[in-house]
């Protein structure tokens, strides 16, 4: 049984979720139930969360999922006509453009290392709408080989992990195991072309065995000192 708090909360964050597949702001959930502070927002979705009615989606700064609504709250009264909930939302939804994601921050990119090797306790926080669907990590850029595809020293790419590529794709190539790079993707007959975006360095060519996959390009980070 839920109190009437509770239930108003979890119905108001089901129909922003129907309304907009984001979930509402603190301050919005705050405003809507007349609360005067945030702590009593918070203490209503613990017991939400503990009565399997709402679920935190984790590494975002604000996504819930309503996985019930109980019995007596399937439909709701207004102005004498019964007017449905609508079903739960379901566990993919969109993203909203200022939630933050944390990706495993692995190293430098072309450290002559595998990315298997790196440390996995550092963390870069990244806006979700940066990323697609699936698992990413984070790459620090070293050099100037991918500068005239905009991806300078310094960068922090952001990575797919993904074991195939299209034609053209900007991958992390890793070479005999050891030399993990960026650049451009490209097939040459039975041959893999890894190509620079930068006219002063030539094409790598290797055979395809040599050469692994391991995350495509999603996006990019610049900080600016």
């Amino acid at each position: 049984m839920l109190t009437a708090k509770q239930h108003e909360l979890l119905q108001f964050i089901q129909q922003r979720l129907d309304a907009s597949g984001i979930s509402p702001s603190f301050e919005e959930m705050k405003e809507a139930l007349g609360l005067k502070s945030k702590s009593g927002i918070h203490r209503l979705i613990s017991a939400l969360e503990e009565r399997g009615f709402l679920r935190r989606l984790p590494n975002r700064a604000r996504a819930l999922e309503v996985l019930k609504v109980p019995e007596a709250a399937k439909s709701q009264v207004r102005n004498d006509n019964v007017v449905p909930l609508r079903k739960p939302a379901p566990s993919l939804k969109p993203i909203a453009a200022n939630d933050i994601i944390e990706v495993p921050l692995h190293g430098k990119i072309a450290a002559g290392v595998p990315i298997e090797a790196f440390e996995d306790h550092n963390q870069l926080a990244v806006p979700a709408a940066l990323l697609g669907a699936g698992e990413h990590y984070a790459l620090e850029v070293s050099g100037d080989s991918m500068v005239e595809a905009g991806i300078f020293d310094g960068d922090y790419a952001l990575i797919q992990k993904v074991s195939t590529a299209r034609e053209g794709d900007i991958v992390v190539a890793l070479v005999d195991g050891q030399d993990a790079t960026l650049k451009y993707f490209r097939r040459e007959g039975k041959m893999i072309r890894l190509d620079p975006a930068n006219s002063s360095y030539e094409p790598q060519r290797y055979e395809a065995g040599r050469v692994i996959v391991q995350g495509r390009l999603s996006g990019l980070l610049r900080r600016y000192h």
